[in-house]
């Protein structure tokens, strides 16, 4: 018997696919199309943010600087969370178009760091097969 497809829909986290180690390896990378929230000590590590402006300056003003430079695409004042800007194709824009690897995994934010053990359905994830070369 042939293997049922389901398509998987990134807003209907009951198409969502339980995960198991080495699930990234041949993903397409649905989860980074998905908004990318940030902390400030995300930003310094991602290298956005210098310690020094990330303790002397406010955030407000540090999310004006990142907004106008395209790197944030929201700011929550309330949480002092920044939202990481997306491409037109609701890609990430720290994710690499043709492989779909993320181009600073070693420093990414917190938030990719612990999905899917937390989001939108914790312990599951939006898998898709990725046919890009590696």
């Amino acid at each position: 018997m042939q293997p049922r497809f389901v398509q998987v829909d990134i807003d209907q986290t009951d198409t969502w696919t339980r995960y198991r180690q080495g699930l990234c390896t041949g993903c397409k990378a649905r989860c980074c199309t998905m908004p990318v929230e940030a902390r400030l000590s995300d930003l310094v590590r991602l290298g956005l943010v210098d310690a020094f402006e990330a303790e002397h300056e406010p955030p407000k003003q540090i999310a004006r600087r990142l907004t106008k430079t395209g790197v944030i695409e929201h700011f929550s004042f309330r949480d002092v969370v920044f939202t990481l800007a997306r491409r037109s194709s609701g890609d990430c824009h720290l994710l690499d178009a043709l492989t779909r690897r993320c181009t600073v995994y070693e420093r990414r934010p917190e938030t990719c760091r612990r999905h899917p053990q937390v989001g939108p359905r914790p312990g599951f994830c939006p898998y898709e097969m990725n046919n890009a070369p590696s």
